[in-house]
């Protein structure tokens, strides 16, 4: 979700933008359709490296950070055992579970130290065990994702030689694209399939329209 919704906005934006900059006029003997296309592509090089980047280190981070809890929890429970005692029935009490009803489990899971460990990881700490290979899966997965999109706002652009046209198509697809993408989006999550259209779309409309009449005042000051 991630990797394809920046994927559909910013060179969505980039194209935009670089359509009310470069205007009709061609630049160093390239088109202006085809300057919109190599800076789209570049732009989707270089994005979809760092998007994969930072959710290989996000990954990265949440398998170290479990790793670290991991082994304090498993130290916790042999030397602070009655501090560890203690926050089991403080769980349990979040519960309405009594000091007597939850001394049969904590008995049970002392008897079981790696059992006693992965209770505390779930429920003081509210960790899972992350998935092996997460972070490569996570930054494929992104930058796919990032290119899959990105690829959208500049199809007119590779066939269409009117720059202002394939703008006009670019704007239509792209929105087409964020209501479809906003649409699915909500229905998986649970926010509702209009409303997550509503706000990809928005989102999506006020980057573009900022990058294009930015960049067209700019243009006009020179």
């Amino acid at each position: 979700m991630i990797g394809l919704s920046d994927g559909l906005t910013v060179p969505f934006a980039l194209a935009a933008g670089l359509s009310g900059a470069v205007g009709t006029s061609s630049v160093g003997g390239h088109s202006p359709t085809s300057i919109v296309v190599l800076a789209g592509l570049a732009e989707i090089a270089a994005g979809s490296i760092a998007m994969g980047l930072g959710g290989y280190l996000a990954a990265r981070g949440d398998v170290e950070h479990y790793a670290s809890e991991l082994k304090r929890e498993e130290r916790e429970i042999v030397e602070r055992v009655h501090d560890e005692e203690e926050e089991i029935y403080e769980i349990f009490e979040q519960y309405s579970v009594d000091r007597e009803a939850a001394t049969p489990v904590l008995e049970a899971l002392k008897r079981n130290p790696k059992a006693w460990v992965d209770f505390m990881m779930r429920f003081e700490l509210g960790l899972e065990e992350p998935a092996a290979n997460r972070a490569h899966r996570s930054a494929l997965t992104i930058a796919a994702s990032y290119i899959a999109g990105g690829f959208v706002p500049l199809l007119p652009y590779m066939f269409v030689a009117s720059n202002l046209v394939a703008l006009e198509f670019s704007v239509l697809i792209t929105l087409l694209a964020l209501t479809l993408f906003g649409a699915l989006k909500g229905r998986l999550v649970g926010t509702g399939a209009f409303r997550s259209a509503l706000q990809t779309v928005s989102i999506g409309g006020v980057a573009a329209a900022a990058a294009y009449g930015l960049a067209r005042l700019l243009n006009s000051a020179h």
